[in-house]
């Protein structure tokens, strides 16, 4: 079984693309993890850019924030057409919202899966605040009536929410790892969806804690002799990431962060690969 690191465009968007992939491609990832815009032309130029390297890709849906349900499905479905319309790898969508009934998240899922048959690209549904999935209590509800859900497992977000590692929802942690497609590894806390440098030893308890839990998807993966699992290293930029007082300087180097988070699992799941 292969894995396979990406990138997230998230904290490098002011990067020239070119300029962004080459960065990507000497850092020793896979692809990249990205929206892309409706422009036909400008969509061009990411692709083209992404074939000169070498690179794969992973679409990325977050934009749909509208509030009236009707015009928010509306354009869901625009924004995954579009993103399929690239043919990447998957789409990793964050679907809905946290105030949205069941039924009409459930809608959304359900026109997600409409796109993915119509299209022949995969969508997997990623668990973040704000959105159906925003804890793992409440995506429970949905992984026990949708046979099919298949989701991006970010767990910071699950520790964020629910104030702590977990410790008490441990069902549906394991339910959740189970329906694992893609990891977003960053690493959360009970205060925060991200800690502020994976690297300080202050912050074990954490990084444990989601280590093990992408163990389990690895081991799983592995077991079921998956072609290959996607990970992207998505701590994220400001305000993710902390800035200092005043001068609003990064406290740390995003960039670095994120290679190190790839390298570390790289290291941790060498015996994985094949």
């Amino acid at each position: 079984m292969k894995i396979l690191f990406f990138c997230p465009r998230w904290g490098q968007e002011q990067v020239e693309w070119d300029v962004f992939l080459q960065k990507v491609k000497q850092a020793g990832y896979d692809g990249v993890e990205a929206s892309l815009p409706f422009n036909e032309n400008d969509k061009a130029v990411i692709l083209n850019a992404l074939q000169k390297h070498g690179l794969q890709f992973i679409a990325q849906h977050y934009e749909t924030v509208e509030k009236n349900f009707d015009l928010h499905a509306l354009q869901f479905e625009q924004r995954l057409l579009n993103l399929a319309s690239a043919r990447p790898l998957f789409i990793n969508t964050q679907t809905g919202k946290d105030y949205y009934s069941f039924e009409q998240n459930e809608q959304l899922i359900a026109l997600a899966r409409k796109i993915s048959k119509e299209t022949g690209v995969k969508i997997v549904h990623e668990t973040h605040r704000g959105k159906f999935s925003f804890a793992a209590h409440i995506a429970r509800q949905y992984f026990d009536k949708i046979d099919d859900l298949r989701i991006t497992l970010d767990i910071s977000h699950w520790c964020n929410t629910a104030e702590t590692f977990l410790h008490d929802q441990q069902e549906a942690v394991e339910i959740a790892i189970k329906r694992t497609d893609h990891i977003h590894s960053r690493v959360g806390y009970p205060e925060g969806p991200q800690i502020t440098d994976p690297r300080a030893p202050e912050w074990k308890e954490a990084l444990d804690f989601h280590l093990q839990c992408w163990d389990k998807v690895v081991n799983i993966k592995f077991k079921e002799n998956a072609g290959f699992l996607t990970i992207t290293s998505e701590f994220g930029a400001p305000p993710y990431l902390p800035l200092l007082p005043y001068t609003k300087q990064p406290i740390v180097s995003q960039w670095d962060i994120n290679i190190f988070m790839m390298n570390l699992l790289k290291g941790r799941y060498n015996s994985a690969k094949s």
